[in-house]
Order: structure tokens, then C-alpha cells, then sequence
């Protein structure tokens, strides 16, 4: 029996050599330097922080390369699959702006010359380059059960040794044909093994773009490479997709940085060209005294939909991920506020390889500055849609207002130094819900200044729809005697016992009345939009 006869009867029904899939999946037709990437999550979940900021670094590289950047989908476990998980995946990358130039489009679509883009559409491929392997010798079928395994594994961990099927472990590694056959036949069950060439004495390195020069012991475990339902592992996909889809660069996550040595040996073998390794170090959040990664099942921050249920805008999430991206980000910016974060052309150099401390704090910080920036009519339709979905109550009033909303949300944004106390499209509510009736309902806070007899006496004879801001201070200024309040405020301050207030005091006791609070934006402003009837109702509810 040939050891091509021989592969048939282990990975039987294949309808393609590796030879074929090697001449249907041609060389790319891209400018030299072009980076060619890809984003490969698992369907199990929501999409994580760390991979937003992954996939981002990704996108950015394919971009200012003129390269592509492609959406496979790694649905080897097929255990933990959630339903719509690839939608959900697109989508919610696609909220951030992150989109692909190939790729899974769908549960079973996809777009691209390189697909299909879901592994589990990809079963005859991988088993061509399996059987590929088995036809030199260098794959072999172990029939070995999981209780034999897990023997192994307990003898291992008693002795302190390596964890894995290698030497001594890899029971079936030197099986005959005739030996694989006749327990074939008897119905034994088995999986296909990589047979590793590799000495763990022996070195090998890797050249990583972000963390330099890697040193690790060779690879001389027998990986398992297709399983026992003919699907395959993530290691060996790894390779035959990154190989037939042309990536040049792997931009994925450190926990992936102990399969290197793995990784580069499945390449070395096949005599393919190793493509570029870049590890990007995780998110890290501080836990009392300690320092941890951020965690799916803790910190609901890890959840890329957690940005949205705050209502922070897209942009502020991606301009925080930049500045943990890449270390110059924030000096750029600064020398070039005219311009977008995505006009900043990222380098590898520039990503830290140790983690970064995630920063909520900085966040919202960059979320009240990019609001800030934003124009009325922009921020109302933001927060009117984030509104629509987590607030039936203020959509109601927005979309009835929908004129008053927006000259609420333009006080004091087109001057100078705009106002920053809207730190999310969630907190815009709290902001200026005194703004509407229906939600008006203050609780107020006594103090001594505070005079019945000023706001009768303002409502009654000062206040004038049709002053200009000047006038209408002026006409305060020349109110606060009668109340015993200083017109002007340096005069309260040389002689602070002679009056009960100075002319902010009594402002103070306008604001209150009228909005129920101490602090407010342009008090002039909110007094114009409010109408003289309006406050005549607020001073005599207060």
C-alpha cells in the first residue's frame, strides 16, 4: 500500500491535493509593502476590548499600506458557538468603524477571491494539507482515548514534566500502516497528529514586530491537527489559512506568543514563508493592590457593548484606544487638532509591549472633550438615537422639542473654551432635564440670601424678553441694592458685612429658582429659551 492509498483510507472523501488549493488561491496583485491582515475571532461571545483595539491596530496597518485587512471567522469549537455569533461580531465592529476588505459577511456568506472565511466551510482544505503530511510521514493517527490522556496528563503534572504528547508520550507516533489499518477495521476511533521534527534542546526565533527578538525552545510536541469529527485545530488552520490567504502579518494578542514555537514549525515544514508575528499586550485594570487583565466575566468595561449602553461616542473609544495603540498618538494630536485620529499613521515601534493600564477615567475625559467639539444639531441626533433604545421617555421629549433640544444643547458650545459637562450621550438627560417641563421636579436647598421678594420684584419689573445679555445684567446690577445685595462683586468683598450677597448671589437666586440648581450653563441663555411665563411659574413654584 502507498502511503497515498494510505492517507485515503484515513481522511477519506477529500476532493482537492494540497497542490490544487495551492493553484486556486493565487498570489495577491498589491503594492510592495502592503500589509495584508486579518481579524480571526471566535462566535462564543460578546466582541472583547482587547480585540476592538486589535482589530483596530490591524485595520490602521492595512489601510495606510494599501493592503487588506479580512474577517475570518475561527469556529473550530464548535461546543461554544453562540447563535448569529458572526453577526454579532460584524456588527459590533462595525459601530466602531471597523470594517473589512474580505471576508465573512455573514453567518454564510462572505465576500473575497481567498474564501470561504468560516472555518468550518473549510474541512476538505485543511484535510488536503493534512493529507499532504501523512503522504511524507510527517502526520500519523493516534488512536489514543481520553482516559489514556488523561493518564498521561496526571503522570506529567506528578513528575513535574511537560504537559503534552511527545518521546516516550506519543504512543502511536511510530505506528506501521498495517497496525493503523487492523484497529481502523476493528472500528477504534483516532485523530490525525502533527509529527513534530523539532528537539525542545534546540532554539528557535522569531522576530516579533512589537517585542523584538523572541528566543524559545523548539516545538517537539505531536499537536493534534485534525480531530476526531474531521474538523480541524486552530494551530494547524492558522497555517494553512494565513499561507493560502497571503497574510503577511499576524496582529493578535500575547496569549498567543507560547504557540509561537508551534506555529513557526507547521511554516518551516511546509517550507512556507513565515509571515510577521506582532503581539499585542492586554488591557490591564487595577484591582485593589493588584494589577489583572481585563476580564470577560468581571469587568463589564470589557464588553465593547458596555460603550454603547454608556453612550460614549464611538470616536472618544477609538481615540483612547490610539493612545494606547501607539505612545507618540497624544504628542501628534496635539500638534494637529485640525485633523482626525485616523489621519495618524501607526507604527509598530510605537505599541508597548508590556500591558497598559486601562483608564476609564481618561476615557470620559476624551469623551467630554470630543462631545464638547461637537455641533448642536449633531449631538441632539446622537443622543436622540442612543435615546430611542435605552431612554423611551427623553426620545419622547427630544423628538417633540426637537428645535428647543438643540438651542439647549448649543448654549454655550460655539464660543471659545465650550462647555465640557457632558461626559456621554447617557448623561446628556441629566444635564438639561430642567430644561423640560415634564421632567422639571427640583429639590431645593434654603439658604438666607435666597429672597422671595428679589424674584417677585425681577419677574414683575426687570426681566425684559428683549434685552441683549448686557442690558439684562445691567438691570440685575441695579436691582440688588433694593435687597440688600453689592452690585458689583468687588465691593461685596472689601465689605462682605454690609451686604447679604453680592450680584452673583443674586443670580445665584434667579438660577435656583428657575432650574433648581446652583450650577448651571449661560444663565441669560436658559432664561431666553425658557420664555418670561415659564419662569414667572418656576419662581412661583419655588
Amino acid at each position: 500500500m502507498t502511503k497515498k492509498e494510505y492517507a485515503d483510507i484515513l481522511l477519506p472523501g477529500v476532493e482537492h491535493t494540497k497542490e490544487e488549493y495551492e493553484e486556486m488561491y493565487k498570489d495577491r496583485n498589491l503594492p510592495e509593502g502592503a500589509i495584508v491582515t486579518r481579524f480571526a475571532p471566535s462566535p462564543t461571545g460578546f466582541v472583547h476590548i482587547g480585540g476592538l483595539l486589535s482589530s483596530f491596530i490591524a485595520r490602521k496597518f492595512a489601510k495606510q499600506t494599501n493592503g487588506v485587512m479580512l474577517l475570518r471567522i475561527e469556529d473550530t469549537d464548535q461546543k461554544r458557538l453562540v447563535e448569529n455569533g458572526v453577526s454579532k461580531i460584524i456588527e459590533d465592529l462595525k459601530s466602531f468603524d471597523i470594517t473589512f476588505d474580505e471576508g465573512a459577511t455573514g453567518e454564510e456568506d462572505y465576500s473575497g477571491n481567498y474564501g470561504p472565511y468560516v472555518q468550518s466551510q473549510r474541512k476538505d482544505i485543511y484535510q488536503a494539507f493534512a493529507k499532504y503530511l501523512i503522504e511524507r510521514d510527517l502526520a500519523y493517527p493516534c488512536f489514543m482515548s481520553e482516559e489514556e490522556l488523561e493518564e498521561i496528563r496526571k503522570g506529567q503534572e506528578e513528575i513535574k514534566a511537560r504537559i503534552g504528547v511527545y518521546g516516550k508520550y506519543a504512543k502511536y507516533r511510530d505506528i506501521t500502516m498495517e497496525e493503523a489499518l487492523e484497529k481502523i477495521n476493528n472500528g477504534e476511533k483516532y485523530i490525525i497528529r502533527f509529527k513534530s521534527p523539532g528537539n525542545f534542546d534546540n532554539k528557535v526565533v522569531v522576530e516579533d514586530a512589537i517585542r523584538g527578538k523572541l528566543e524559545f525552545p523548539e516545538n517537539d510536541i505531536d499537536i493534534v491537527i485534525i480531530k476526531g469529527d474531521g474538523l480541524q485545530t486552530y494551530h494547524f488552520a492558522h497555517l494553512v489559512d494565513d499561507h493560502l490567504m497571503k497574510v503577511t502579518h499576524v496582529i493578535r494578542g500575547d496569549e498567543w506568543v507560547s504557540s509561537l514555537p508551534t506555529h513557526v514549525q507547521l511554516f518551516d515544514t511546509f517550507g512556507y514563508n513565515r509571515p510577521t508575528y506582532a503581539h499585542i499586550s492586554p488591557l490591564m485594570k487595577k484591582d485593589g493592590e493588584t494589577v489583572r487583565k481585563i476580564s470577560k466575566r468581571k469587568d463589564p468595561e470589557s464588553a465593547v457593548s458596555f460603550y454603547h449602553e454608556q453612550g460614549i461616542p464611538t470616536d472618544a473609544v477609538m481615540i483612547y484606544l490610539m493612545t494606547i495603540a501607539n505612545s507618540n498618538f497624544e504628542e501628534w494630536q496635539e500638534n494637529n487638532k485640525d485633523k482626525s485620529y485616523l489621519d495618524f499613521e501607526i507604527s509598530f515601534d510605537k505599541i508597548s509591549s508590556s500591558g497598559a493600564l486601562f483608564d476609564m477615567d481618561k476615557l470620559i475625559n476624551i469623551s467630554k472633550n470630543y462631545i464638547s467639539t461637537m455641533k448642536a444639531e449633531d449631538l441632539y441626533n446622537k443622543t436622540l438615537e442612543y435615546a430611542s433604545e435605552f431612554d423611551k421617555e427623553f426620545y419622547e421629549l427630544l423628538a417633540k422639542y426637537k428645535d428647543y433640544s438643540i438651542s439647549v444643547l448649543n448654549i454655550e458650545r460655539e464660543v471659545e473654551r465650550p462647555r465640557k459637562d457632558i461626559e456621554s450621550y447617557s448623561t446628556v438627560r441629566r444635564e438639561i432635564d430642567y430644561m423640560y417641563d415634564e421632567l422639571f421636579n427640583p429639590t431645593y436647598e434654603k439658604k438666607d440670601f435666597y429672597s422671595k421678594e428679589l424674584l417677585e420684584y425681577y419677574i414683575d419689573n426687570v426681566y425684559d424678553e428683549s434685552d441683549d445679555k448686557q442690558t439684562w445684567f445691567n438691570k440685575i446690577k441695579e436691582m440688588c441694592p433694593k435687597f440688600g445685595f453689592a452690585s458689583e462683586t468687588k465691593e461685596y468683598k472689601a465689605n462682605p458685612e454690609n451686604y447679604k450677597g453680592s450680584v452673583a448671589h443674586a443670580c445665584e437666586v434667579i438660577r435656583v429658582a428657575v432650574t433648581g440648581r446652583v450650577q448651571t450653563p449661560d444663565l441669560y441663555e436658559i432664561l431666553k429659551l425658557l420664555g418670561k411665563s415659564r419662569i414667572k411659574e418656576r419662581i412661583e413654584k419655588f
